[in-house]
């Protein structure tokens, strides 16, 4: 009788856990699948910030100055936010930084010791569009050069 007892117990018993993962595991996979092929979806929309050339690390840094500047009240819109506003309201129904035909040309020169001139190209399939700025490194200061560069430094400036 005693050999029988010790068989009995030495039989795994089923884990009530695992019978419950096992019917509902396809749910489970599939809702992850969902969720991975969404997030993939939003993290690699093309965007104005994606689009522009790469540049060395000083150009970059100069490049950076203009792009981040949120005004004198640091209100939070940015220029680079402005701009693909702008642009995203000419194109409200079309992907536009993912078309072929949308180009970005950003040149960089320099006027002085501590002022540069920014002009940032936006080429689409329908018009061009050209900003133009001037931006001294060491007093973070930011001028319009065209009507276009400045309704976006007012939009920035009197954001609310």
């Amino acid at each position: 009788m005693s050999k029988d007892k010790k068989k009995k117990e030495e039989k795994p018993k089923k884990s009530d856990f695992k019978a419950f993962l096992r019917k509902r595991a396809p749910f489970y996979l599939a809702a992850i699948t969902l969720v991975a092929i969404t997030a993939y979806g939003t993290l690699t929309e093309k965007n104005l910030e994606n689009s522009m050339p790469e540049l060395g690390s000083e150009d970059q840094q100069i490049v950076d100055i203009l792009m981040k500047y949120n005004g004198p009240n640091e209100t939070g819109l940015t220029v680079l936010k402005a701009i693909e506003n702008k642009i995203k309201e000419e194109y409200p129904d079309e992907k536009i930084f993912e078309d072929k035909k949308t180009k970005i040309g950003l040149d960089i020169l320099k006027k002085d010791s501590d002022e540069y001139q920014i002009i940032l190209n936006f080429q689409s399939h329908k018009e061009e569009i050209n900003y133009d700025w001037n931006v001294n490194v060491n007093s973070k200061k930011i001028t319009s050069n065209n009507p276009e560069s400045k309704h976006i430094i007012d939009l920035v400036n009197f954001y609310d």
